[in-house]
C-alpha cells in the first residue's frame, strides 16, 4: 500500500449552529507537542507473529501510521519453546523469540516486551488458562526464583543479541491484567507485586537503566471490586445503571496499591501501565452474566487525567504514562470495531488527550489474533485496524491521517486539530464529526449500526491565507461512501470467503479514499467548503 503525506494551515473560528467558519494563516508558529498515538500498538500473542500475514500488516502499519512500539501476549507461552525442563534442571531456547523480533525490528518496529504468560514448567500443577491457546495464569510461588532466572536469562540475551544501546530504548511491562482474577492471574494481588518484583530486579540485574514497570491493569472502576486482594463478584459493590454511569467516580484498578508497594520495596517504576477502555462488565451474581456498560466521549480523558494526578503524588512523580491497550471495548467479537464511528472516536479521544499520556496503544492492529480461535467471518467485529484478508479498516484510515500532522500545534476545537511540519513549514489539518447526540456514550454493538447514522453535519468553510499563489491542497474523505469497508462488502452481498479477484477489488476500494485537490489563488488564498457528514474525518494537505 502507498504511503500517503499530507498538511494544512492556521486559524480563526466562527460558529453558527453547526456550520464552521474558519481562517487560516499559513505563516503562524504553533507550540510542539509529541505524536503519542504513534509510540506503541498492540497484537495478539507472539507466535502469530511469526506468519507471513502478520508481518506484512505490521510493515503496513508502521509505514503508514508510523508505530514504534507493538506489544503482544505469550512471549513465554509453550508455543514459543523458551523453557526446556530435564531432570529436574531448565535450559533456555531463544530461537522463536529472536526470530520474532528480528523480522520486527528489520521493519523498524520496536517490541513492548510483556513478560508474561507462565511456561507450563513454571506455572503450578494442573494450572488455569485462558484463552483458545491456553495460557497458563496460575502462579506457583515455589517457581518464582525460576521466573526470576528466565526473565534474566531473557533480558541477558536481548541485550547480547542487539546491544545495550537498542535494549535501553525498550519497555519492559510484568503481566497482562492481574487484577481481573477470572481472567488473566489465578492468584492474588500480593502474589502479583511479588511476581513484579523478582520480574523487575531480574530485568535491572543485566543493566539498572532498563526500563520496567507494571502493574497493566484492566480498565477503570467505579466500585471497589479490586480493592481486595482477589477481584470481588459481591453484587453489592456494583452501584451503577446506564442511566448515572457517567455520573460516577471512576479510578485505576490496582494502581494506588501498586505505586505505593513498590516505595516500600524500593523497586523501580518507570512508567506505570494500564487499559482505559471506555466500558465496564461488572459481574451480575444474580445472572451469572456481566453487564455490558459504555462509558461517555470523554472517559478516556478523564482516566487518564486521574492516573496523572495519582502519579505525581506518589513516590514516582516522573514514572511515563503507557497505556499499553485500547479500543472502544476490549471485546474481540464487537461488529463496531468493523464500522465507520470508531474513526471519528479514535480521532477526537487522541487529539483530546495530547500532553497527558507517552502512549495509548490500540489494540490491535490486526485481525490475526485467535484469543477466541479462529473467526467465522472475515468481518467479525476484530480488534483490529486490518481485517485477516489485509483489507484496511476505518480505524486503519483514523491512525494514518493521525500520523500526517506536523508536531507543531497551531488550532484545536472539538471538530478540528492545526498543526504545522517543523521540517518544512507545511501545515496539515484534520477535521471530523463526532456527533454531540452520541456523546454520552462511545461507539458500541449494544445499539444497532444504523442508529449511529442518525446525527447532524457540519458545514465546513476554509480560507486559507498567506500561502504562494498556486500552491496546491489535496482533500481526503473518509465518511460512509469513501474507506468504509464493511458497508462496501456488505454492497458486494457480503462473499464469504472472498474469491482472489474480489480481494483486490475490496483492497482498492479501503485503500483510496475520495480526493479532491484546492490551488491558491493569485492572492495565495485558497477557500475549501464540504460538509462533514456524522462519523467522518477530512484531512487537508498542502502537496508543494
Amino acid at each position: 500500500m502507498k504511503k500517503i503525506l499530507l498538511g494544512l494551515l492556521i486559524l480563526t473560528q466562527v460558529n453558527v449552529g453547526l456550520a464552521q467558519n474558519v481562517s487560516v494563516s499559513a505563516k503562524d508558529n504553533g507550540e510542539k507537542f509529541e505524536h503519542f498515538w504513534s509510540k506503541s500498538v498492540g497484537a495478539g500473542r507472539a507466535n502469530e507473529g511469526l506468519r507471513a500475514g502478520w508481518l506484512e500488516q505490521l510493515e503496513t502499519v508502521q509505514e503508514n501510521c508510523g508505530f514504534e512500539f507493538v506489544r503482544f501476549h505469550g512471549i513465554f507461552h509453550d508455543d514459543m519453546f523458551p523453557i526446556f525442563e530435564k531432570d529436574g534442571k531448565y535450559t533456555y531456547n531463544w530461537q522463536y523469540i529472536d526470530d520474532l523480533f528480528d523480522r520486527m525490528l528489520d521493519l523498524k518496529v520496536k517490541p513492548f516486551v510483556e513478560l508474561a504468560f507462565f511456561p507450563k514448567v513454571l506455572a503450578a500443577e494442573n494450572s488455569k488458562t485462558q484463552f483458545w491457546w491456553n495460557a497458563n495464569i496460575t502462579p506457583d510461588e515455589s517457581k518464582f526464583d525460576e521466573w526470576h532466572n528466565l526473565v534474566q536469562a531473557f533480558t541477558q540475551h536481548c541485550v547480547e543479541r542487539y546491544g545495550i544501546e537498542e535494549v535501553l530504548t525498550w519497555y519492559f511491562e510484568v503481566w497482562n491484567e492481574p487484577n481481573l482474577y477470572y481472567g488473566f492471574f489465578d492468584g492474588t494481588k500480593s502474589q502479583y507485586f511479588e511476581l513484579y518484583k523478582q520480574s523487575v530486579l531480574a530485568v535491572r540485574s543485566v543493566d539498572n537503566r532498563l526500563k520496567v514497570g507494571g502493574p497493566s491493569s484492566s480498565n477503570f472502576v467505579a466500585d471497589g471490586r479490586y480493592d481486595g486482594e482477589t477481584e470481588s463478584r459481591n453484587g453489592d459493590l456494583i452501584t451503577f445503571t446506564a442511566d448515572n454511569i457517567n455520573d460516577l467516580e471512576w479510578k485505576g484498578a490496582w494502581i494506588v496499591d501498586f505505586l505505593e508497594y513498590c516505595e516500600k520495596e524500593n523497586l523501580p517504576v518507570d512508567f506505570v501501565s494500564t487499559h482505559p477502555y471506555p466500558t465496564d462488565y461488572p459481574f451480575n451474581p444474580t445472572t451469572g452474566k456481566g453487564k455490558d456498560f459504555s462509558r461517555n466521549v470523554n472517559s478516556t480523558k478523564t482516566d487518564i487525567e486521574w492516573l496523572n494526578r495519582t502519579i505525581k503524588k506518589s513516590a514516582y512523580p516522573n514514572a511515563e504514562i503507557h497505556l499499553t491497550e485500547w479500543n472502544t471495548s476490549p471485546n474481540s467479537r464487537d461488529a463496531m470495531h468493523d464500522f465507520l464511528p470508531p474513526a471519528a472516536y479514535i480521532t477526537k479521544v487522541n487529539l483530546d488527550c495530547i500532553g497527558l499520556t507517552n502512549s495509548l496503544a490500540f489494540w490491535t492492529f490486526t485481525d490475526i489474533f485467535e484469543e477466541k480461535g479462529g473467526a467465522e467471518s472475515i468481518f467479525h467485529g476484530g480488534f483490529g485496524m486490518i481485517n485477516y484478508q489485509g483489507l484496511v479498516k476505518p480505524s486503519f484510515h483514523a491512525y494514518r491521517m493521525l500520523h500526517q500532522l506536523g508536531d507543531q500545534e497551531l488550532y484545536k476545537n472539538d471538530y478540528m486539530f492545526v498543526s504545522k511540519k517543523s521540517t518544512d513549514g507545511k501545515v496539515v489539518a484534520l477535521a471530523y464529526n463526532y456527533p454531540e447526540d452520541h456523546y454520552k456514550a462511545v461507539p458500541s454493538s449494544i445499539k444497532k449500526i444504523d442508529q449511529y447514522e442518525n446525527g447532524e453535519s457540519r458545514q465546513l468553510d476554509f480560507t486559507i491565507s498567506d500561502l504562494k499563489p498556486g500552491i496546491m491542497f489535496k482533500v481526503e474523505v473518509l465518511d460512509a461512501e469513501s474507506g468504509n469497508i464493511y458497508k462496501y462488502w456488505e454492497a458486494m452481498g457480503k462473499p464469504e470467503p472472498p474469491t482472489r479477484e474480489q480481494i483486490k477489488v475490496m483492497k482498492q476500494y479501503a485503500e483510496n479514499l475520495k480526493k479532491d485537490l484546492y490551488t491558491a489563488d493569485k492572492d495565495g488564498k485558497v477557500v475549501i467548503k464540504r460538509e462533514l457528514t456524522p462519523w467522518s474525518l477530512v484531512l487537508i494537505e498542502q502537496v508543494n
